[in-house]
C-alpha cells in the first residue's frame, strides 16, 4: 500500500513538475509562478492556456491527459504539491521564512494536537501565517485519521504567492477552508478557534504603526514578527484552548523577550518547550523547538511539571517512541 501511495505522489509530481517547466520556459518567469499557473490550468474546464503558444497549449493538454483528481487521495495531492514546491525553493532559491514546514515536524505537531483532543467530536484550527498551507492541510489530514474528526480549518497569509499555492492546495485537495489574504498584524477578522498551529516566520517586522496595537511590540525599532504572530494567535483561541508554534529555540533568550514574557503573564500559561533535533537544522543558532500555550480560562491552569526537552534524533525510533511515550503520559497525568 505504500509503495503504490508512492508511486502515486511521483506520478502527480511528475505532472506538475513536466507543466511547470514547459510554462516556466514559455513564460520566462519563476518556477514558483508556473507551479501556480499550473495548478490554476489543472483546475480549469476550458482549457483556455492564455499566453501560450498553440504547440505549447497543446502539449499541456497531454501532460493534464494522465491527470484524474479522482484517483489521488488528498493527501497524496498535498505531498505532490509539496514536492513541487521544494523544487521551487531550490531553483527559484526562495528565502528562509518561506521554506516548507519538513512532514516529520508536522507529524510530531499533529500527534501532540492529537493526544489533546483525543476526546473532541468537533475542532477549529487556525495559522494565521500558514505560508502554502502545508502544515495547516498535513494536521488535518492526521487529526482525521487519529482521533476520527475532520477539523475545519482557517488560515492568514499575506505574501501573494504563498496564497495562490495555499488555496490551490486546499481547491485540489477538496478541504472546505476559510482562508484570508490578510497581514495578520493589520488586524485580520479572523475566527476564534481551539487551537492555533504555525510554522512563524523569524524576525523583524516592518511597519512599526502596525505592531503597535500589540503588547509585544518592542519599545523601540522594529519589533519580532513571531512576537506579534503569537500574540495575535493566542487572542483568537478560546478560553482554555491552545497554541502550538515553531519557534527558536532561544525564543526566551533575547533581550526582547522581556516584552513576550510580560504579555504572557495572566493570559496564557507557558505548557511545554520541545526543542527538535539539532541534527534538522544546519546549524544551531537555526534551531527550532514546538512551543505549547494554553489560554486562561475554562478551567486551564499552568501544568506542573512544564513540558520541557528535546526530541531523540528521529533516527532512533527507540528513543524516539520511548519519548512520545512521555509525552502521551504528560497530558493525561498533568495537563488535561
Amino acid at each position: 500500500m505504500r509503495v503504490l501511495a508512492e508511486g502515486k505522489i511521483e506520478q502527480l509530481f511528475s505532472i506538475l513538475d513536466s507543466s511547470s517547466e514547459l510554462i516556466q520556459k514559455a513564460e520566462d518567469q519563476s518556477y514558483l509562478d508556473s507551479l501556480i499557473d499550473t495548478l490554476s490550468f489543472m483546475q480549469s474546464d476550458d482549457n483556455d492556456f492564455e499566453g501560450l503558444t498553440s504547440a505549447d497549449a497543446k502539449k499541456l493538454t497531454n501532460i493534464y491527459a494522465d491527470f484524474d483528481a479522482d484517483q489521488y487521495t488528498a493527501e497524496t495531492i498535498r505531498k505532490g504539491i509539496q514536492m513541487a514546491f521544494l523544487k521551487a525553493i531550490r531553483i527559484d532559491k526562495i528565502q528562509a521564512n518561506y521554506q516548507i514546514t519538513p512532514d516529520t515536524i508536522a507529524n510530531v505537531i499533529g500527534y501532540i494536537i492529537s493526544g489533546i483532543f483525543h476526546s473532541k467530536k468537533e475542532l477549529t484550527i487556525l495559522d494565521p501565517a500558514m505560508g502554502t498551507a502545508n502544515l495547516l492541510t498535513a494536521i488535518y489530514h492526521q487529526l482525521e485519521t487519529s482521533i476520527g474528526v475532520t477539523p475545519t480549518i482557517s488560515g492568514i497569509e499575506n505574501d501573494d504567492a504563498m496564497f495562490e499555492l495555499a488555496a490551490d492546495s486546499v481547491e485540489l485537495q477538496k478541504i472546505h477552508a476559510e482562508l484570508f489574504h490578510e497581514d495578520a498584524i493589520q488586524n485580520v477578522l479572523a475566527p476564534v478557534v481551539d487551537a492555533v498551529v504555525s510554522d512563524l516566520p523569524i524576525g523583524y517586522y516592518p511597519i512599526d504603526a502596525n505592531a503597535k496595537g500589540f503588547e509585544t511590540h518592542s519599545e523601540s525599532g522594529h519589533s519580532y514578527v513571531h512576537h506579534l504572530l503569537i500574540e495575535f494567535g493566542m487572542k483568537h483561541v478560546k478560553k482554555g484552548g491552545f497554541g502550538f508554534f515553531l519557534v527558536p529555540s532561544e525564543l526566551f533568550q533575547t533581550t526582547e523577550a522581556k516584552q513576550l514574557l510580560k504579555w504572557m503573564q495572566g493570559k496564557v500559561y507557558l505548557q511545554g518547550l520541545l526543542n527538535l533535533p539539532k541534527e534538522l537544522f544546519q546549524n544551531s543558532a537555526a534551531q527550532k523547538a514546538i512551543l505549547i500555550l494554553q489560554n486562561s480560562g475554562n478551567g486551564a491552569k499552568q501544568v506542573d511539571p512544564v513540558m520541557l526537552g528535546e526530541f531523540p534524533s528521529f533516527k532512533d525510533q527507540q528513543a524516539f517512541t520511548k519519548f512520545l511515550t512521555e509525552i502521551d503520559d504528560w497530558e493525561q497525568e498533568d495537563l488535561l
